[in-house]
């Protein structure tokens, strides 16, 4: 991603600036300036990558860093169409469009107008989640199961920024829509368990009938996946790695199994062993078989990355509850950018051969891109239903 931005962004400054009618020296200023400013994001990602800085650090200077990247992404947008508009002028022969294109006004307005509706989107991200009540209509549900209520709780991604404070109100929320089952799919934390773990302790208080259940994102192995393991477990989570665990509810027989992250094998500075990769790596033909030797009637599969649903339905999962998109972020960037990386999957219900799939937008956010313009944070309460064929 450095290296990625190191080239690119100079480009998009160089794009953004030539064309206007100011000095060359002024161009040139306003040329590296935004250079330096867009590459700053990216330069407190590889700090955090390499562990030079603390991440207390490092979290509350990326939230203003996710601002100046959500601002250059809607500057792309805009550039494009402002010289849309001068190649439409030379091309029909209107030399007051192109003349007017070039102006400095225009990309001022522009950078006014995406600054503003990026520190919207900032705004917005920081709220916590709201409920949001979700009925799932499936074929092939138990009568026992009938009128289940799963919270889940994805990408919280408590840290400096998305603090105690943050997660106690997720906390209480979650507790006061009196689920049967709370289940969080992966991304609780970012940064080391020393300077993280009074973010994530309202978490112990979580409680249901059918328990609380945890499966790992790739941001815990990004943090040091063992010892944050070890922290879930200290706070009364249980962890689903590559486990199933079968629940009766009314006579039903309920497979809840969790799977391990495809990002198994990366390295992190806040691993015990900095040069050695910690956790595991999915295997949901494991927690298949796990099932089928329980006799399971139906199998609820925590998975924390979507895109690999289509892979998962072959093993006979009934549902899959993912997050990892965070809903796609932006309107527009949600299909255009997040939905293709995701194999089309970005929030909400997909029907992938008899599988159910439901994707979380989240109820946090992760610091480095810390913007929602038109999705919300939520936390998603889901009720099982028999669906009538």
């Amino acid at each position: 991603m450095v290296v990625s931005a190191a080239l690119f962004i100079p480009l998009l400054a160089l794009w953004l600036w030539w064309p206007c009618r100011l000095s060359r020296l002024t161009r040139i200023a306003l040329v590296v300036l935004t250079a330096l400013v867009g590459i700053f994001p990216a330069l407190l990602l590889k700090a955090a990558q390499t562990g030079v800085l603390a991440y207390t650090t490092i979290a509350p200077l990326q939230v203003p860093g996710g601002w100046v990247l959500a601002t250059l992404l809607m500057l792309l947008i805009l550039v494009l169409l402002r010289d849309g508009v001068w190649l439409a002028g030379k091309l029909l022969g209107k030399p007051r469009w192109s003349g007017a294109a070039h102006t400095t006004a225009p990309t001022l307005a522009a950078l006014v107008l995406t600054s503003a509706l990026s520190g919207l989107g900032v705004y917005n991200a920081l709220q916590p989640p709201q409920i949001k009540e979700i009925q799932v209509p499936l074929s092939q549900l138990p009568q026992g199961l009938e009128g289940l209520r799963i919270a889940v709780l994805a990408d919280i991604h408590a840290s400096p920024v998305n603090d105690a404070l943050y997660v106690q109100t997720i906390v209480d929320r979650t507790l006061a829509a009196k689920p049967d089952l709370i289940v969080l799919p992966g991304d609780l934390v970012d940064g080391d368990t020393a300077s993280g773990r009074q973010n994530i302790a309202p978490l112990a208080q979580l409680h249901a009938p059918y328990g609380v259940w945890v499966a790992p994102g790739n941001h815990e192995y990004y943090s040091g996946y063992d010892s944050w393991m070890a922290e879930f477990q200290r706070l009364g989570l249980n962890l689903l790695e590559n486990r199933m665990q079968l629940i009766e509810v009314d006579g039903a027989k309920l497979a809840l199994s969790g799977i391990g992250d495809p990002v198994y094998g990366r390295t992190s500075p806040y691993n015990r062993k900095p040069d050695v990769p910690e956790g595991i790596a999915p295997d949901v033909a494991a927690v298949a078989r796990q099932a089928t030797a329980a006799k399971a009637d139906f199998h609820v599969l925590l998975a924390h990355q979507p895109k690999f649903a289509r892979d998962n339905a072959d093993y006979g999962i009934d549902l899959q509850i993912s997050g990892h998109t965070h809903g796609g972020l932006i309107r527009g960037m949600d299909r255009l950018l997040v939905a293709p990386v995701n194999n089309g999957f970005v929030r909400g219900s997909y029907d992938v051969d008899k599988m159910r799939l439901i994707v979380s937008s989240g109820a946090g956010l992760w610091a480095g891109f810390a913007v929602r313009l038109g999705i919300s944070p939520r936390i998603e309460v889901l009720t099982l239903q028999r669906q009538v064929r």
